[in-house]
């Protein structure tokens, strides 16, 4: 919303009335990509880097900032939000939200943004490499080496030219990696809960059941939903041809890990790469997990690192600060998971209100009360579930 009043709205006993950018506090955790911390110390703002997660002993640091970024291992909770009376907004310099509890945001009036394309390059390219790995036994083969055994034998170790590519989820990471998978040589399959447009000479299916029949690799890049949660079980597993190798670079609750651990086992899967787990480590550091997929045969384990390139977090960091800035000068609300995304031009010598409110008949009549003595030149209103 822009009005236009006497020079009192403006300026108010010789200062601007909107709220110095300088005390405007930025606290970034987990090691946010020094691009986007330059975009908030441009603007003149207070930014406080903490390393690693958000833990009690920060809370006292926090207690005043007006925005929060953070990565993964961080978890934005009621409690958190309590703590923090001028939060105006918080952003994941990452994919995912569920770290996050959007409707406690929501109800506090916190926008929420985070990067959902930025890292597509970095997990796509990822997922090649694997295949590969997997088809060459490449992760025994080095574990051998280290270990002093020299084992050249070509068993079970194969090209994947000519190899069917089955991908579940056909968004941009999907679509990415049809097209670096053809590029090799590979055939793709593909299935999503909508109909896509394939990339070259890609296919969809309508089934799981379809694609398990006719590929070599099954690969994960769906969301974490109420309708994905253990999504791939023994029934899922039980239908892929036998020999299949399995990836899963999405996220960890999509997997039943005990499932696919009986799976490569039996050895009806000839071997797996998985980046995400049910449950994950909160230090981004540490040397006691534990998993059952550990030390099985052809299974190549990471740590959550699929968009963990040094480009992906450039761009990532470049990105969120940009919609975090855009929110806490304009009110600009575009890319916004938890708010509507509204986008106000601008206009030369007015003055921006954003108002956040709770989605109900007749609250765009009291905003307009108290702004009926000024000449408002343009207004925007969007609705999200609670929040208007």
């Amino acid at each position: 919303m822009e009005t236009v009043k006497a020079e009192s709205l403006v300026k108010k006993k010789g200062r601007e009335t909107s709220y110095p950018k300088s005390k405007i506090k930025v606290v970034l955790f987990e090691g946010v990509s020094s691009a986007g911390v330059q975009l908030f110390k441009d603007e003149t703002f207070q930014v406080e880097i903490i390393p690693g997660g958000i833990k009690p002993e920060h809370y006292e640091r926090i207690k005043d900032a007006h925005a929060i970024g953070i990565r993964s291992a961080s978890e934005i909770t009621p409690e958190v939000l309590e703590l923090c009376p001028r939060l105006l907004t918080v952003g994941c310099f990452c994919i995912g939200t569920n770290q996050v509890d959007l409707e406690a945001c929501s109800n506090k009036g916190v926008a929420v943004f985070n990067s959902p394309f930025c890292n597509t390059r970095s997990v796509a390219e990822l997922i090649i490499a694997q295949i590969i790995n997997l088809a060459r036994k490449l992760g025994d083969k080095n574990n051998q080496c280290h270990n002093k055994t020299w084992d050249k034998s070509s068993k079970n170790c194969h090209e994947v030219r000519g190899k069917t590519l089955g991908i579940i989820g056909y968004g941009h990471i999907g679509t990415q990696l049809s097209i670096l998978a053809e590029a090799i040589g590979m055939r793709v399959v593909y299935k999503d809960i909508s109909p896509k447009m394939p990339y070259s000479n890609s296919r969809q299916v309508s089934t799981l059941s379809e694609l398990f029949s006719v590929s070599d690799f099954v690969t994960l890049h769906v969301p974490e939903t109420p309708e994905t949660k253990n999504m791939i079980s023994k029934t899922e597993f039980d239908q892929m041809r036998p020999g299949t190798y399995f990836l899963n670079a999405s996220r960890g609750s999509v997997v039943v890990i005990d499932d696919l651990v009986s799976a490569l086992q039996s050895g009806h899967l000839a071997g797996a790469y998985v980046d995400v787990y049910p449950t994950e480590p909160k230090s981004s550091c540490t040397t006691n997990w534990e998993c059952g997929l550990q030390n099985l045969p052809n299974v190549m384990l990471t740590p959550h690192i699929g968009g963990s390139t040094e480009e992906a977090q450039h761009s990532i960091g470049i990105d969120v600060a940009s919609k975090m800035i855009e929110y806490i000068n304009a009110g600009n609300s575009t890319g916004s998971v938890n708010f509507p995304g509204l986008n106000l031009p601008y206009y030369e010598g007015g003055h921006r209100v954003c108002n956040v409110h709770l989605n109900k008949p007749g609250s765009l009549r009291k905003v307009n009360e108290i702004l009926s003595e000024f000449n408002v030149v343009g207004e925007v209103l969007g609705t999200q579930g609670k929040i208007g």
